[in-house]
């Protein structure tokens, strides 16, 4: 089964409809090459379908977030990205001097759901998070900088 019809048998099974712009906005994610912004996301849909406008992207973006196929990431920039959620939730370190993106494995994150669900009875989405911070580099060079303590 292709990619987009695992999608469409999802959609429906949820009570979505399966429309021509859904399905460019769909396939506009799954192939882009990781993070993608909605204006991307439409300009990409209007080389095939001019008619679409950024409210559609956005409300396709919103049901897909609320089935978990997608998620929102705030990557430091004016704009949240999204990006298809494959099988493996995977996680993102950004230093905030070089905006160097590091991938995280999901297994930093499996004890902290379960203690919180263990503490609180509260289920965590832990599916995909960005990070701040300074990478090895970047904080080298500011204790260098900063000179012997």
């Amino acid at each position: 089964m292709s990619c987009e019809a695992e999608t469409t048998t999802v959609l429906r099974d949820h009570g979505h409809r399966i429309t021509p712009q859904r399905m460019l906005i769909l396939s506009s994610l799954r192939h882009a090459a990781g993070h993608i912004s909605a204006s991307d996301i439409l300009e990409r849909v209007q080389r095939s379908y001019p008619y679409v406008d950024i409210s559609t992207v956005y409300r396709t973006l919103s049901v897909l977030k609320d089935l978990h196929l997608v998620t929102e990431t705030q990557m430091g920039g004016e704009n949240a990205t999204f990006e298809w959620l494959g099988p493996e939730p995977h996680h993102h370190l950004i230093c905030r001097k070089c905006d160097q993106v590091t991938l995280l494995d999901h297994d930093h994150f499996t004890e902290l759901a379960s203690g919180i669900l263990r503490e609180t009875g509260f289920h965590p989405d832990i599916d995909h998070f960005a990070i701040f911070g300074l990478c090895a580099e970047c904080r080298e060079a500011n204790q260098n900088e900063s000179g012997p303590a």
